[in-house]
């Protein structure tokens, strides 16, 4: 069966990598020096946490999280 997970996906200057973070599973995260070099690492991330989940006995999320971008605007 095929999973979906919402990333997100931020540039970081100062390494120079896109980092992704994967708010359904919290802890999840990893890097690439492109896009689509983070996209990958983000599936063998995904799968590596989901084996680890199960193989201590902690609950595997069903469900994807709702995530939204959202811009809050500050006074000068």
């Amino acid at each position: 069966m095929q999973r979906r997970f919402k990333v997100i996906l931020e540039w970081d200057k100062e390494a120079k990598v896109y980092v992704v973070t994967v708010p359904a599973l919290p802890g999840c995260s990893t890097f690439g020096r492109s896009r689509e070099e983070a996209l990958e690492m983000a599936k063998d991330a995904i799968q590596v946490t989901l084996e680890g989940l199960k193989a201590i006995g902690q609950p595997v999320p069903t469900e994807d999280k709702d995530v939204s971008l959202a811009e809050v605007v500050l006074p000068a």
